[in-house]
């Protein structure tokens, strides 16, 4: 890959995720993870999401698909904060999030909306501070 995949990508990183979470966690990187960071944010966000046949929005709704198939609560949480930056509604979400518990199993749906429901609290939380 490339120093302007890479650029491309912290780009995208930050205006999806926020600066100030891709500084932190790439100012938090170590002489151990330093290089993972380095690709996550090249290889995800410069070489994945950095293509244009899908829109952010479109790529938001697939992760939360992924990830909350995968279980993986840290990252489907990041994304879900992600999806509402990127200009999904919470009744796109709730329909991704039921597609999800039809094709991946209804845990998966009872973890998601469980999850989204904690990110929608924290959202609307911050948003009358």
């Amino acid at each position: 890959m490339s120093q302007e995949t890479f650029e491309r990508g912290l780009e995208i990183r930050k205006a999806v995720l926020g600066t100030e979470y891709v500084e932190k966690s790439l100012g938090a990187a170590d002489d151990f993870n330093r290089d993972f960071q380095n690709l996550v944010t090249e290889y995800c966000w410069g070489a994945g999401w950095g293509r244009t046949a899908l829109s952010r929005r479109d790529k938001s709704l697939l992760n939360l698909v992924m990830l909350g198939a995968l279980n993986r609560s840290h990252e489907f949480k990041l994304h879900l904060r992600g999806a509402l930056t990127n200009g999904c509604t919470r009744e796109e979400i709730k329909d991704t999030l039921i597609q999800l518990a039809i094709y991946a199993g209804i845990p998966a749906g009872v973890e998601a909306f469980r999850l989204a429901r904690e990110v929608f609290k924290e959202v609307d939380g911050a948003s009358t501070t």
